[in-house]
């Protein structure tokens, strides 16, 4: 089979579309799918650079986290799908290929109303950001949430599943440009960030009022330490999904003991099959239905051809692009 393989880590030239050996024919519960588009995430630009190696049982050199196509082959011990079902979920690593070898209750059933580029753009964007925001951080309708880079792909379906659960959506980017093109999918209020992240502080309390956000969505990482914890509420949450300003700061005991915050980081990568196996299971259960009659949506930002790789990692790197950006494996 072709597949986006690093054939040496750096720049987008060390990677190259190559032929590789495909899966084994399933057994027991592995469900063989044919890809037919898996999207760019963060990761795959780490990984690229040689920071960020697969977990153990994921190929080393074939990229890629998230994948939609249709169940090709199933094990003797599948029950939940037959060949020709469309499907879609995340894996450790290999999604850019033309096979998936997964277990079955990695995947979740396409809707109807979703094409190939569309529904490989959803699952570890909304994986990710409703796992972070109800299972983990529990909210609750009427509640606050704050989403830094509320543009990238967790970041818009973060702002978009919030405002489905009834909660008022606040969010910041280093661009306008993002943010205006954010607030249709749900943004109450929004901030740009360019320099001091201080400025979040009195720009939280006029918008809730003097009291704080219940929950931050912080896809940034260091650099808004500080600031996310004096923009918290009482009891509020602190999700930390992401490090691209950094992952060392100084944590101020006092301010999280006496405001009895939860700081909380998560990674969806690395978790064991159970672990994904029930995020997968809720997501199916709580958010596909949400995606088949409209209330939540992917948002795409460009469709490349899988030989086009080299131009998705610049487009990705860029930091130009708003939401996801997809491969088709033709």
């Amino acid at each position: 089979m072709k597949a986006v393989t690093i054939v040496r880590h750096g720049g987008v030239e060390g990677l190259e579309i190559r032929e590789v050996e495909a899966p084994a024919s399933p057994t027991a519960d592995r469900v063989r799918v044919r890809v037919r588009a898996a999207a760019l995430n963060r990761a795959d630009i780490l990984q690229r650079l040689g920071y960020y190696p697969a977990p153990a049982g994921s190929p080393q050199d074939i990229l890629g986290l998230e994948f939609a196509g249709e169940v090709e082959a199933v094990g003797d011990e599948v029950s939940l799908w037959t060949p020709g079902q469309r499907v879609f979920g995340i894996i450790g690593g290999g999604a850019q290929a033309e096979f998936v070898l997964v277990p079955e209750n990695h995947l979740a059933p396409i809707p109807s109303n979703l094409d190939w580029p569309s529904a490989a753009a959803v699952p570890e964007a909304f994986i990710t950001a409703h796992d972070a925001l109800f299972t983990q951080a529990e909210l609750k309708t009427g509640e606050t949430v704050l989403v830094h880079a509320a543009g990238s792909g967790v970041g818009t379906a973060a702002v978009q599943l919030g405002r489905a659960a009834g909660a008022s959506i606040f969010g910041t980017s280093r661009t306008a440009e993002k943010l205006e093109r954010a607030k249709p999918y749900g943004l109450s209020e929004y901030l740009v960030i360019k320099d001091d992240p201080a400025v979040l502080i009195d720009a939280v309390y006029e918008w809730t009022g003097g009291r704080g956000v219940n929950v931050i969505l912080d896809l940034v990482g260091a650099r808004y330490l500080n600031a996310n914890l004096s923009a918290l509420a009482s009891c509020g949450r602190m999700m930390l999904v992401g490090t691209t300003s950094g992952s060392k700061s100084i944590l101020d005991f006092g301010t999280v003991m006496s405001k009895r915050a939860e700081i909380v980081g998560t990674v969806l990568r690395a978790r064991s099959a159970e672990e994904k196996a029930t995020a997968t299971r809720l997501f199916g259960a709580q958010v596909v239905p949400l995606l088949a009659n409209g209330q939540v949506r992917p948002v795409i930002d460009t469709v490349y051809k899988m030989d086009q790789v080299r131009e998705a990692h610049n487009r990705m790197e860029s930091n130009e692009s708003f939401g996801k950006i997809v491969l088709l494996i033709e």
